[in-house]
């Protein structure tokens, strides 16, 4: 089998690869990047619903109104017409009861917590959103920050149950760095009237995906659908790649998925402390049931549960960012949990994962009736969330190997910001351009 040779090849097709390659064939530099999966896209690929349907994305997806690289990007690739931005309709659940959260006042009329508390959380956002030096909060728990700013009352009814819904058992080591940015970009997102706004790409993000591999093919770039990587290994001043497929050989590799994985991918040859540094980093996985209803369940968007025994984080109902109309006329919601991979949860068949959640949503919505369900979709993702402890800057690994010609731009390593689009973007076209300076004379 005839090896193929490229200057630069990457690991993984989702958004951090095709930003790193798009920066680099613009500048003239032949890449090849090599997806395991049949689909590109990564956390944000899709599925088909319908002929007459929009692409649903497999895991919820919106950006908030200050991501500005991803808005940058979509500028670039023209498609500035696509992105539509609304108010984003949030609330809670709590004590069997729906609270609307979505602006300040609505803040100031949320009962579960005496009026002082109130103004305690409000002034909590406001506090966050001041601190410049983040570094200062890396030796604090999240949950003794929260505690700090907001007082007890506030973490027990509002923070608490909410990180132990997203990070169950390990909520507790939750570094107060991952929610002051959580705080610092939702605070960042309002309009005029303090309303939070959000925005989504027309045909789902998945759309904005292609639209970015097609610019990197027709610049030259090369995607591999269905190819898993078995290894990588220096060979000289290069990189022989194995995959399914056959050999690459390759002058410089970056590679973008979970460090585990590349770990596994170099264990020949790196040393027992590089691959110690890999595997350092603990992941929840999760577990996305996505249902086609003829019915609505509510009129709130993004609905927190704050009810430590309803199994789901939230419930996001698509169609109330979106228009149903997109969909075929059915409503899209959106059950999500995040959740070791060896959870009974996680290793549930699609039907019953569907019987397991069917008595919640009953409880939480009483007028639901099996009926309504079309159908119903499950998707999971073994390496979803990067579990982000205290001082976790000192556990990252460097964006450089220590074998030369080796890159790492992996979700785990944005921080202090959390995972997502906007940050796999930028992350990507810095990757990119540092490698475009290295290799152009």
């Amino acid at each position: 089998m005839t090896t193929q040779h490229t200057q630069v090849a990457i690991i993984g097709a989702g958004f951090t690869g095709l930003a790193a390659a798009y920066e680099l064939v613009k500048a003239g530099v032949s890449v090849t990047i090599i997806e395991a999966e049949a689909n590109i896209g990564g956390l944000a690929a899709a599925f088909d619903i319908g002929d007459k349907a929009e692409k649903l994305d497999r895991f919820y997806h919106h950006w908030f109104t200050n991501d500005l690289e991803v808005m940058q990007l979509i500028t670039e690739l023209n498609l500035c017409d696509k992105v539509k931005v609304n108010p984003s309709n949030t609330g809670m659940y709590y004590a069997n009861q729906f609270f609307k959260l979505s602006t300040p006042w609505d803040l100031l009329k949320f009962k579960p917590l005496a009026f002082p508390d109130r103004i305690r959380l409000g002034l909590l956002a406001l506090k966050a959103r001041k601190v410049e030096n983040w570094q200062e909060l890396e030796n604090k728990t999240a949950a003794e920050w929260l505690t700090e700013l907001g007082g007890a009352n506030v973490y027990r009814i509002v923070w608490e149950p909410l990180l132990r819904g997203k990070f169950g058992a390990v909520a507790e080591q939750i570094s107060a760095v991952w929610f002051w940015n959580k705080l610092k970009l939702r605070g960042g997102s309002r309009g005029k009237s303090g309303e939070e706004r959000l925005a989504y790409f027309k045909g789902g993000f998945v759309a904005l995906v292609d639209a970015l591999a097609a610019k990197v093919k027709r610049l030259g770039g090369e995607i591999q659908t269905s190819n898993p990587v078995l290894s990588i290994q220096p060979e000289g001043n290069s990189w022989r790649i194995k995959t399914a497929g056959g050999d690459i050989l390759a002058d410089r590799v970056i590679s973008t998925p979970a460090l585990p994985l590349l770990a596994q991918m170099i264990e020949d040859w790196a040393s027992p402390e590089y691959l110690a540094k890999l595997n350092r980093i603990n992941y929840l996985a999760n577990v996305c049931l996505v249902l086609e209803l003829d019915h609505s369940l509510s009129d709130t968007y993004w609905l927190n549960v704050n009810d430590p025994s309803f199994p789901f984080v939230g419930v996001i109902e698509h169609t109330n960012f979106q228009s149903i109309k997109n969909y075929d006329g059915k409503h899209i919601v959106y059950l999500s949990k995040y959740l070791p991979h060896t959870d009974a949860l996680y290793l549930m068949s699609d039907d019953e994962l569907l019987a397991f959640a069917l008595p919640h949503l009953k409880r939480m919505f009483p007028k639901f009736e099996d009926a309504w369900i079309k159908k119903h979709h499950v998707w999971h993702a073994r390496w979803a969330q990067p579990v982000v402890e205290k001082h976790y800057s000192q556990l990252i690994p460097a964006c450089e190997s220590p074998k030369r010609g080796l890159f790492l731009a992996s979700m785990a390593q944005i921080y202090p910001e959390d995972r997502g689009t906007n940050y796999a973007i930028r992350e990507g076209r810095r990757m990119g351009r540092h490698l475009s300076d290295l290799i152009q004379p």
